[in-house]
C-alpha cells in the first residue's frame, strides 16, 4: 500500500469519537499511513467496528469505549494507549454533538451537556495527551471545529455554534502555549459534511437546495475529505504550521 505520509508510520494517534463519520475516516486513514491508533467512541458497538475495520487492513488498533467530557476516562485512555505503544504523536479531538434546542426553550443542563461533549472534552484531552507529547518533545493536536464556530451559525444551534467557536480560541491559545516543546495544534472546521449528523436535514429538499446554493462548488463534503486534512497536518508537510483554523467546506466560507 503506497503512503502519502511515510514519516507517520509506526506512530501513534488518538482519535476521539472515531466511531462513525468524520471521526472513523479519521481513524481509517491514520491507519492506512501505518499509524497505530486508539479509536475512542462513547458507543461500545461504533467504536469495535471501527477497530475491526482498522485490523481488517492489518492495521494495530486499540478501541477505549469512554466518556471524553470525563476526566477519569480521558486519563484511562491515554494510559492505555501510552501502555501500549510508549508514546502519544496525534491526537484529534473530534467527539461532538449537535441538538437542535432555541435558546428561549434550551435547558441549561442541556448547554452544559454540549459544552462538556464539544469543548470540555477539548480541553481534558488535549491536557493528557500534551503531558505525553512535552515528555516526547514533539506532537500534534488537530481539533474539529465547524464552520458554525467561525462565521455561519446554525439556526436552533446556539451551543453548538458557542463550543464550536471556543475551539477556534482554544486552539490558538494552546499553539502558543504548547509550541515550547515542539506540539503543534490546528482546527480544522468542515462544512456540511455527509455524515450520520446531517442525514435527517439531506432528506430535506428544500435544505439541500439552500446548500446547492450557498455552496460553491455545488456538492457536500466527504468524510475522507476532512480527513486528508488532518493527516496532512499531523505530516512533515506542516511542520511550520500551528494555531491555524481551516476551512472544508467547498467554499462555503470564504474569509
Amino acid at each position: 500500500m503506497s503512503r502519502r505520509y511515510p514519516e507517520l508510520a509506526d506512530k501513534v494517534a488518538i482519535v476521539t469519537g472515531a466511531g462513525q463519520g468524520i471521526g472513523r475516516a479519521i481513524a481509517l486513514a491514520a491507519a492506512r499511513e501505518g499509524m497505530r491508533v486508539t479509536v475512542n467512541d462513547i458507543n461500545p458497538t461504533t467504536a469495535a467496528a471501527t477497530g475491526e475495520a482498522i485490523q481488517a487492513m492489518d492495521g494495530q488498533a486499540h478501541v477505549h469505549v469512554g466518556d471524553v467530557s470525563q476526566e477519569a476516562d480521558v486519563a484511562r485512555m491515554v494510559e492505555e494507549t501510552v501502555a501500549r505503544w510508549g508514546r502519544v504523536d496525534l491526537l484529534v479531538n473530534n467527539a461532538g454533538i449537535e441538538p437542535v434546542a432555541s435558546i428561549l426553550e434550551m435547558s441549561p443542563e442541556l448547554w452544559d451537556q454540549v459544552m462538556a461533549v464539544n469543548l470540555r472534552s477539548v480541553f481534558l484531552c488535549t491536557q493528557a495527551a500534551a503531558r505525553v507529547m512535552r515528555t516526547q518533545g514533539s506532537g500534534v493536536i488537530v481539533n474539529i471545529s465547524s464552520i458554525a464556530g467561525k462565521a455561519i451559525p446554525l439556526p436552533f444551534r446556539s451551543a453548538y455554534a458557542a463550543s464550536k467557536a471556543g475551539i477556534v480560541g482554544f486552539t490558538k491559545e494552546a499553539a502558543r502555549e504548547l509550541a515550547a516543546y515542539g506540539i503543534r495544534v490546528n482546527a480544522v472546521c468542515p462544512g456540511v459534511i455527509v455524515t450520520p449528523m446531517t442525514a435527517k436535514a439531506r432528506q430535506d429538499p428544500a435544505m439541500m437546495e439552500k446548500w446547492m446554493r450557498e455552496i460553491p462548488l455545488r456538492r457536500l463534503g466527504e468524510p475522507e475529505e476532512v480527513a486528508a486534512l488532518v493527516l496532512f497536518l499531523a505530516s512533515d508537510d506542516a511542520k511550520y504550521i500551528t494555531g491555524q483554523a481551516y476551512h472544508v467546506d467547498g467554499g462555503k466560507v470564504m474569509v
